[in-house]
């Protein structure tokens, strides 16, 4: 199917309907910089760069903070009043260490140099057009992008962003219009261009490109030599996309920052009609003693896998201790210590259940050390298959000693296993009722709330009776900080840290930021998750305490 969104002729304006004149003056209009275009016959090649992840590593919504839905919220470009992830300058200012210090560095990390260098060569070719082109909208991001651009020293000779209207008065329904309708533009007024060259990191706005100029190719030779304008050869190049993300800790100030803005706009009737109040809620999967990064590989060495059978679908985890499932109650989280409180564990038996899940036996060092968890015994669930639950580690039985170079001795932090979610501000909603985000069983959630059952099923001399939850109700309000996506520890990840992010998931590093890899400008690369700047991906949410054990 064709993913052309506009036609290839000359655009028709005005009451006389006559086609718009092809001058460099009238293209420039497209244009955020005011620099005067090269002469017509000049120009031989036409080399087009995406800015989005494709020149430059755009901040992606990190997936290790929100849950699924609130992703696809945020790309939306009616979340907020000031837009959405794609639609706000904060989010694109705030990359790295914010834009102060970005720039005097140049964004230094934040560049994929592949194209940066073929960028760089474009500007010394005497016979060759540079256009640097973005869907977002010129109002809010001219400045900051021609700002980005020019510290690195990069000279385009256009810089495109999408406008309210064209300059012959066009509306665009989408992004992908909005460039084909500049490339068509470019390519009709610069008619002695032998060939274009589009770099793009989409795989869809990749094919797009590709069926417009097979169609504009077309069509030029179906007219028989009435066009002044010859065909011309396209290449549009797959750049493998790089995704980035913000400091966990400044992506979420940044968005209650918004959310506050948003809710205050409402409060004094400045918002568009029918907006709706949000608040930052989070969902608890599980209370337990985190173990940090470098402790998970140790643990994995433990799981003894079957010489002859699969270990692809093998899921390691080796991250945690439970405390108890969903969040946990104060009185339960006062017996531990809060969170930030810290254990110490030694490694005293493993065991296998089902050959499904592998499991380690821990206890606190010293043995006369406080503690509580709702399995039978202490564990560390190391490892499960597809068809295998971390629960199962509370029916293990038999557990097999370790040698005393598998005793492995570890700290651990208490913290909560949580993602964070952007609701309606709800007024009445306590604590405990906001950590659930399917609205239609509030009704409920009060007689859910955990209280002081199985108190005689565990040993009082560890701590391990459960006590009254002594949570107060009240209106919280949605103009705080309602904490962090991951573990409430920062330092005590789920195995391998963060992978990627929203646009794709290419593994972590990178100057501490939580940076995707990649990058470059060959063909392939994955799949990019996400759709455009207006047409955001409101995907099913599939968070459970299962995916994030």
């Amino acid at each position: 199917m064709s993913m052309r969104a506009v036609s290839t002729r000359p655009y028709v304006a005005g009451p006389n309907g006559k086609a718009t004149y092809h001058t460099v003056t009238a293209l420039k209009r497209w244009s955020c910089d005011d620099k005067d275009l090269p002469p017509v016959s000049d120009i031989k090649a036409i080399h087009v760069f995406d800015f989005d992840n494709t020149l430059f590593a755009s901040p992606l919504p990190n997936k290790q903070i929100w849950n699924s839905q609130t992703i696809g919220q945020l790309a939306s470009p009616d979340m907020f009043a000031s837009g959405g992830w794609w639609h706000d300058a904060s989010i694109l200012s705030a990359t790295g260490e914010g834009i102060d210090k970005e720039e005097k560095r140049a964004w230094d990390g934040w560049w994929n140099e592949h194209i940066v260098s073929l960028v760089e060569l474009s500007m010394q070719q005497k016979d060759a057009i540079s256009v640097l082109l973005t869907g977002r909208g010129e109002s809010n991001f001219s400045d900051l992008i021609k700002r980005i651009a020019r510290s690195k020293k990069l000279d385009f000779d256009m810089v495109c962003l999408k406008p309210a209207t064209g300059p012959a008065g066009q509306r665009f329904r989408s992004t992908m219009d909005f460039k084909q309708e500049l490339l068509k533009d470019i390519v009709y007024t610069y008619k002695d261009a032998e060939e274009i060259r589009v770099y793009e990191d989409r795989v869809k706005h990749t094919k797009g490109f590709r069926d417009f100029f097979f169609d504009f190719n077309r069509d030029l030779m179906a007219a028989n030599n009435q066009s002044s304008r010859k065909p011309i050869i396209a290449e549009v190049i797959q750049v493998a996309e790089n995704a980035t993300q913000l400091d966990p800790v400044e992506e979420i100030a940044v968005i209650q920052k918004i959310i506050n803005q948003h809710n205050t706009l409402i409060k004094a009737g400045s918002a568009p009609p029918g907006a709706t109040p949000w608040q930052i809620k989070k969902t608890v999967f599980y209370t337990g003693y985190m173990i940090p990064n470098n402790m998970t590989e140790k643990l994995a060495s433990l799981v003894n896998l079957p010489n002859n059978g699969p270990k692809e679908d093998i899921r390691y985890l080796a991250n945690s201790i439970l405390i108890t499932p969903k969040p946990c109650p104060k009185s339960i989280l006062d017996k531990v210590g809060g969170i930030g409180a810290k254990v110490r564990w030694r490694v005293t038996g493993v065991a296998c259940f089902e050959n499904k899940l592998w499991a380690a036996r821990v206890e606190p060092v010293p043995k006369s050390a406080k503690f509580y968890s709702e399995n039978p015994t202490p564990t560390v669930v190391l490892a499960h298959r597809k068809n295998g639950r971390p629960a199962d580690a509370a029916r293990i039985n038999n557990w097999h000693p370790v040698l005393d170079s598998q005793a492995f001795e570890f700290e651990s932090v208490v913290g909560e296993k949580q993602m964070l979610r952007i609701e309606e501000e709800t007024s009445g909603e306590s604590e405990y009722e906001s950590y659930f985000p399917n609205k239609g069983h509030r009704g409920n959630r009060r007689s859910h709330e955990p209280h002081d059952r199985h108190e005689n099923n565990h040993r009082p001399q560890h701590g391990n009776g459960r006590g009254r939850d002594d949570r107060q109700n009240g209106y919280r309000g949605g103009n705080t900080n309602r904490g962090r996506g991951g573990n409430r520890n920062a330092s005590y990840n789920t195995r391998g840290g963060q992978r990627g992010g929203y646009r794709g998931e290419r593994g972590g590093g990178g100057r501490g930021r939580g940076r995707g890899g990649g990058g470059g400008g060959g063909a392939g690369g994955a799949p990019s998750q996400y759709r455009s700047l207006d047409d955001p991906n409101h995907g099913q949410s599939h968070d459970g305490p299962d995916a994030f054990y």
